[in-house]
């Protein structure tokens, strides 16, 4: 322990020392945050539609696959309110269409007929397309069904009920989820950097030559930054709903421990990348692209994962942001779903602990090759001077 100790106090310096270790924990996230707060607006053409009919009236089932022909609408068809509530709440859906059951009643009355659409307030630019993608598939049915020559003036009364966001606000969720951002800088960006540090400086060649061992210098690693880590998400925690006064309905413990399970997987990912590479700068570039980036671009933070090829909607799912970034956005607009919790939890664990077994590998290899060749090169000079 005091070997493992003196590593952590060595790294914690080494952190202070370095400046843009604390820009990059700190001043970037105030930045992104500032972005995404001011500076986002996105856009979706393409939404995952629940409908759910009531009306057992042959006519009214045209209308719903009207649904189903619209090529900006992909619609799955549910029989209770349950699993809508369910799937919306697991971003399965976007949004929900409820027929009445006198919704053809109504309509050859010549009355106005209702027409409940519910939307997930928790993406606001996809929550408004929900709605007008409902109410124009909905009257471009009706003007050509038979209800339009029935005497009077047969209307849809559109009535739209949007969950976990009611205002309507964007920044409800693109600044929570900017946090994935953050966490992503601190666990991949900054370690990817430490070990090729080492190397390039030569300070893991006097490591070397001391009892260290292989456990001392990878723990001696995750620990500090993950410190750091969790300072960072403290600090974003505390500008989003304090400053910036986001609405968080969910458990700060829960949030804690997941993010701390997204930053252990990223702390991994980074340090494998740094204990391969042994270059900053190629490590640097090798982070950005699979890192950075994903998390930036496939997470469906910046764009909805829906509207994405194919190809891209199969490649997020192994991508950690993508789980993170749900879990985030759920525990501050929905209070926290049990198994969106438990979904995220256990991928982040068992992804974690495969890049710490890895990196453990990695760093275990390394060393003993370096230290051997280290040894045989230094062999000749002792020779010498015997």
């Amino acid at each position: 322990m005091k070997i493992l100790f003196a590593l952590i106090k060595k790294e914690i310096k080494q952190i202070l020392r370095d400046p843009s270790s604390i820009i990059i924990a700190f001043v970037l996230p105030l930045i992104s945050i500032l972005i995404y707060m001011y500076g986002i607006n996105l856009d979706s053409v393409r939404v995952t539609m629940g409908i759910k009919n009531d009306d057992p009236n042959p006519e009214v089932a045209t209308l719903v696959k009207s649904f189903g022909h619209s090529k900006y609408v992909n619609s799955i068809y549910f029989d209770n309110v349950k699993d809508i509530e369910t799937a919306i709440a697991r971003s399965k859906i976007k949004g929900a269409v409820i027929i009445p059951n006198d919704f053809s009643t109504k309509l050859s009355r010549g009355q106005s007929a209702d027409l409940l659409v519910i939307t997930d307030g928790s993406e606001v630019n996809t929550a408004n397309y929900v709605q007008s993608y409902a109410i124009s598939i909905a009257n471009s049915w009706l003007a050509t069904s038979k209800y339009a020559a029935s005497a009077g003036r047969p209307a849809i009364n559109t009535q739209t009920r949007t969950w976990y966001n009611p205002d309507l606000n964007s920044h409800y969720f693109i600044v929570p989820g900017s946090i994935a951002i953050t966490m992503t800088l601190i666990g991949i960006l900054l370690t990817s950097l430490v070990v090729a540090r080492e190397w390039e400086r030569g300070t893991m060649e006097a490591m070397l030559s001391t009892s260290v061992k292989t456990i001392h210098i990878v723990l001696g690693k995750y620990i500090p930054y993950f410190i750091l880590g969790i300072l960072s998400l403290t600090f974003n925690i505390f500008l989003c709903v304090v400053v910036f006064q986001i609405p968080f309905r969910g458990n700060y413990f829960v949030l804690l421990l997941v993010s701390g399970l997204f930053l252990f997987t990223c702390l991994g990912i980074g340090l494998n990348i740094s204990s391969v590479l042994k270059n900053q700068f190629l490590a640097s570039m090798v982070a950005m692209s699979l890192g950075f980036m994903p998390a930036l671009m496939l997470s469906g933070l910046m764009f909805p994962i829906n509207s994405m090829p194919v190809f891209f909607q199969y490649l997020t799912r192994i991508l950690p942001p993508r789980y993170y970034v749900s879990f985030v956005e759920s525990e501050f607009m929905a209070g926290g779903v049990n198994s969106i919790r438990f979904e995220n939890a256990v991928y982040l664990t068992i992804l974690g602990l495969l890049f710490f077994a890895a990196v453990y590998k990695n760093t275990s290899m390394r060393l003993e090759k370096d230290s051997s060749n280290h040894m045989r090169e230094m062999m000749p000079e002792r020779q010498v001077r015997g």
